[in-house]
């Protein structure tokens, strides 16, 4: 998935995106309304973690514009105000999921886990192609019953091809999927990565390079 955490304490938002991006998630911040609707308006989300005091543009007002653009992103608003009015208002605004000031991370992780599985055709927890088995919940991954002890970055980019299911993903999907909006779209992570990834599936190989077009398994 790819997240956008708007957060102003800039130490919890590091550290949010720090944490979810061990949990193979791509992730980029901003930490005002503004930077966050500058950031929806070009790139494309799964889930944003909204706070809702934001400096700039007020995160009640971002998800006023996010509504009246039809935007399909989901958002988890987080609020140090618990309160029951406080919650009925972030959910009219347009809030899919609310959660107070101080949260467990984990909660935090299961929540936009659980608004990821809602962007798109329900998935099962559990994907299973090609000899491949990858356990969501668990983060693991297993072929023919074998163990992969992949990087959180290598277990992001066998999750698209998992659920592409034996489709082309172009190198642009697998950047925009899989890493932020700091990765330099000449580099050469995706092949790097594409290498190691295939090094710990083994034989035979699995991954099909398509010349001009991208991967597949």
């Amino acid at each position: 998935m790819r997240i956008l955490v708007a957060e102003d304490e800039r130490a919890l938002a590091d550290l949010v995106a720090e944490g979810l991006r061990e949990r193979a998630m791509a992730v980029d911040v901003a930490y005002d309304g503004a930077g966050a609707l500058e950031r929806l308006a070009v790139n494309e989300y799964d889930v944003l973690v909204l706070d809702r005091d934001l400096p700039r543009v007020h995160g009640d007002e971002v998800c006023r514009r996010l509504a009246q653009r039809g935007e399909q992103v989901r958002i988890l608003m987080l609020t140090a105000s618990s309160g029951v009015h406080d919650r009925v208002t972030g959910l009219n605004l347009g809030a899919d999921d609310y959660l107070a000031k101080p949260f467990a991370f984990d909660e935090l992780v299961a929540r936009i886990n659980a608004l990821g599985r809602r962007t798109g055709p329900p998935l099962p927890p559990v994907l299973e192609y090609a000899g491949i088995t990858m356990d969501t919940a668990r983060r693991q991954s297993f072929r023919d019953g074998r163990y992969l002890p992949l990087s959180p970055k290598e277990y992001a980019v066998l999750e698209v091809l998992m659920r592409a299911r034996g489709t082309i993903v172009s190198t642009e999907e697998l950047l925009e999927r899989a890493w932020d909006e700091h990765t330099d779209p000449f580099t050469t992570v995706v092949k790097v990565t594409m290498s190691k990834l295939r090094s710990k599936l083994g034989d035979p190989p699995i991954i099909v390079t398509v010349p001009g077009s991208g991967y597949r398994l």
